[in-house]
């Protein structure tokens, strides 16, 4: 089900996260190449996953499986990740938005993706993990902060979530995505990167991703991947200008397949919809049994290969 490509190369690191401690907000200043300095949030690498919550010092494990989309992928090619908590803007105004960003530290491949959380938020567990799984693969991954601070809480009742949703002003969302997008275009461009970004996005950030690339017309952005895109809009993905991917299960009444297909079908440009059996909504990043587990390996695999096949191996 896979989309085959050739092993990855090792590449020079090319970006880094800026220095100081993880708990200050990020200056408005250039990022530099990596480094291994002890002052960076260090995130080590094992063989064996565990999905314990995210906390700043915390060491990690991951599932070598995860990861071994192709024969011959080394292990040591994940070998560290360094996680800052950013401010993207001046810090001190409400325009400011925060952020986490992982950087892979051996075989950084210089290219960066945006992500966006479902309605959980950038802090979310499930959405950390994912985030440092992908940049575990070679990426400098950049998780928004959407809600300003205001996700959604797993304790809150259903019969307020369109209260809370309320809240969340579209066009706001929106500007912070597009000042998100230009936060990693600058710093990229600062280092004499010239590659498109990917985007990856849940839920929520899903359905976001269609309208992101709908009004970016292939200028920042060179691939996309939407997970269970949520109530995601087919109009628009006729104005997409680069391939996307989609994966869902067919037990999701929050994407449902037509709609998934109709969107493939309006993209084209090589885009693919992967649809799982018996699969609901969010069993990519929060898998709840084994079996959801063994699909959403195998679909952070087909990820894997798309993105490196649209933002590395064709450049």
């Amino acid at each position: 089900m896979g989309v085959a490509a050739a092993s990855p190369p090792t590449l020079t690191p090319v970006f880094s996260a800026p220095r100081g401690g993880s708990s200050r907000p990020f200056p408005r200043r250039r990022l530099h190449f990596l480094t291994r300095s002890a002052s960076h949030m260090t995130i080590f690498v094992q063989k064996e996953w565990n999905r314990r919550s995210f906390t700043k010092s915390s060491m990690y494990r991951i599932s070598s499986s995860l990861l071994e989309v192709k024969d011959g992928t080394d292990d040591e090619a994940c070998e560290l990740v360094n996680g800052v908590e950013i401010s993207i803007g001046d810090g001190a105004t409400a325009d400011s938005i925060n952020a986490h960003l992982f950087t892979a530290v051996k075989n950084n491949n210089g290219t960066g993706i945006l992500l966006l959380s479902d309605v959980f938020g950038f802090e979310d567990s499930a959405t950390r993990d994912f985030a440092y799984r992908v940049a575990c693969n070679g990426y400098n991954v950049l998780v928004p902060d959407l809600f300003r601070g205001d996700p959604w809480n797993k304790d809150q009742t259903k019969t307020t979530f369109e209260e809370w949703k309320a809240r969340q002003d579209p066009h706001r969302v929106a500007k912070d995505i597009e000042a998100s997008t230009k936060w990693m275009v600058d710093e990229f461009i600062a280092a004499g990167i010239s590659k498109k970004l990917g985007i990856i996005g849940f839920c929520y950030g899903g359905a976001r991703l269609i309208e992101v690339l709908a009004r970016d017309g292939g200028v920042c952005f060179g691939v996309g991947v939407s997970f269970y895109g949520a109530r995601m809009d087919p109009s628009l993905a006729s104005s997409i200008q680069v391939p996307v991917l989609l994966v869902s299960g067919d037990d999701d009444s929050f994407c449902p397949v037509d709609v998934l297909k109709d969107i493939e079908k309006r993209i084209g440009r090589g885009s693919k919809a992967v649809i799982y059996n018996g699969r609901g909504h969010g069993f990519a990043h929060r898998p709840g049994s084994p079996e959801e587990d063994r699909d959403a390996e195998e679909a952070f695999m087909i990820m894997r290969n798309w993105l490196y096949d649209g933002l590395i191996a064709n450049i």
